[in-house]
């Protein structure tokens, strides 16, 4: 896992965020989004495995985990009918809880439903703005998290058994999500949530 010196365009992205999820979002969730804070974003170790020393290395190990665990409760979803909805309520929040809401309630409603599990061929935290001065209007903590998926092993079948999956679906694709923490002072560990997705036109990547 890297943190690149994004900073400026993490904070001008998750501005541009909170100004969509105002309008767009859960009601009852705060958009999201932030402004950039005076740190500079830091490196930290490759490996995963390492442990934080700052506290930006800690917001990335953590916003890390909650888009690996976004991805498996995505497959949870497709895979069970009978999972209930409000459990994306553990891993997303704001705009990006109504899409995903929606969603899997449009494929339910057409009988759809997943083989396989997705798998992340890569992962890279771009930026962290750690700014807290204004949960209430959307500043709050903010991660960047690139990721590559691989759904090279997923099938999405309908209510015969049969697969509604193009032909030409690429195995791999890119995906930007800003993961915020709302409840950052009280739990600032485990409250971070995906805030907003958006597909990255880049080269392919090795599936997993």
């Amino acid at each position: 896992m890297t943190i690149s010196r994004g900073a400026h365009a993490l904070a001008a992205a998750a501005l541009l965020l909170a100004a969509v999820s105002a309008c767009a979002g859960d009601e009852a969730d705060p958009p999201a989004g932030e402004r950039p804070s005076t740190t500079d974003s830091v490196s930290t170790p490759a490996t995963s495995e390492a442990t934080p020393t700052t506290d930006s290395e800690a917001a990335a190990a953590d916003a890390s985990a909650l888009v690996r665990s976004f991805y498996a409760v995505r497959d949870e979803l497709r895979t069970d009918p009978t999972v209930k909805l409000t459990t994306l309520r553990s891993v997303a929040i704001g705009g990006e809880l109504s899409a995903q809401r929606s969603l899997f309630t449009r494929e339910r409603e057409q009988g759809l439903h997943q083989t396989g599990r997705t798998r992340i061929a890569e992962l890279t935290v771009e930026g962290v703005v750690l700014d807290n001065s204004d949960p209430d209007g959307g500043r709050v903590p903010t991660v960047q998290v690139d990721v590559c998926y691989d759904v090279l092993g997923v099938d999405i079948l309908d209510s015969n058994g049969r697969s509604v999956v193009s032909d030409d679906r690429p195995d791999t694709g890119w995906i930007r999500y800003l993961v915020s923490n709302y409840n950052f002072e009280a739990n600032p560990s485990g409250s971070w949530r995906v805030a907003s997705s958006q597909n990255l036109e880049r080269p392919p990547c090795d599936p997993a």
